[in-house]
């Protein structure tokens, strides 16, 4: 059974690790800084087999150099289509990770959107997606499109309901507050922010989540909601016509109005 635990980075960046409980190697997920990975590895008395990388932005690769550096045999797996440092085995739709070192296995799916390339690893009951889909939000459009990052949220969206979303920021309670301008009503999303209240008091993360949860009450997977719809088109001040452009409304609303 592979053990999933975050390492947190920066003010509110989760970097994944990977590890068997009977092993010795460990795998992380988009190590944008080195220092808390070397810090926890050689606390476990571990050994870097490999990283993950989603995306190309700097919180989520910086660190990927360092690594190299003192554990020159893992190897560096990434996004084909973005410029990944120092980057072995480029991935696209449909490729598989097997990951022997710690018992794991992984297959890859497209979801660009929020960057031109990003990729998720679906596998042992969980999703490494990112910055595509957080928990009770999503990621802003930077190098893609909104078209293609709300096919990416649909194609998530459609993973069985126990899947686990493991997403790369501790942003919860800040997309509630953005979920609850769009749906005051919704008794789903005022039970989760108690939840995630009581979790952050505790100094306890909010992720992973569940596809589950996101679907009842993430405002980015809701686009054929009437309540949802309703907001969007009260932001856009016209008839929405589909659910990309509902999408593409409420995404705009939370970066103009609430980020």
């Amino acid at each position: 059974m592979v053990e999933i635990t975050p390492i947190p980075a920066f003010n509110d960046n989760y970097i994944w690790l990977l590890r068997h409980p009977d092993r010795l190697h460990a795998v992380v997920v988009d190590p944008g800084d080195a220092a808390p990975v070397v810090q926890r590895l050689r606390q476990d008395g571990l050994e870097l087999e490999a990283i993950l990388i989603t995306h190309k932005h700097g919180d989520h690769v910086g660190g990927v150099r360092e690594l190299k550096r003192i554990w020159p045999e893992a190897l560096v797996y990434g996004p084909a289509n973005e410029p990944i440092p120092a980057l072995e085995k480029a991935l696209g739709e449909g490729d598989r990770v097997d990951l022997a070192g710690v018992g794991a296995s992984f297959s890859v799916l497209d979801v660009p959107g929020h960057t031109e390339g990003h990729i998720a690893y679906l596998g042992e009951q969980g999703v490494f997606c990112g910055d595509t889909l957080f928990t009770a939000g999503c990621g802003r459009v930077f190098s893609g499109t909104h078209a293609q990052l709300h096919q990416s949220l649909q194609r998530l969206a459609g993973l069985p309901a126990e899947t686990r979303v493991y997403c790369a920021h501790e942003y919860t309670l800040d997309n509630l507050g953005f979920a609850e301008w769009v749906e005051p009503e919704n008794q789903d999303l005022l039970q989760r922010r108690r939840d995630a209240e009581a979790l952050r008091a505790d100094a306890r993360p909010t992720v992973p989540s569940t596809v589950q949860l996101e679907l009842l009450t993430n405002p980015f997977l809701r686009s054929g909601v009437p309540q949802v719809i309703a907001a969007a088109e009260h932001y856009a001040g016209r008839r929405l016509t589909s659910p990309t452009e509902i999408f593409t409304a409420i995404r705009s609303w939370k970066d103009r109005e609430y980020d």
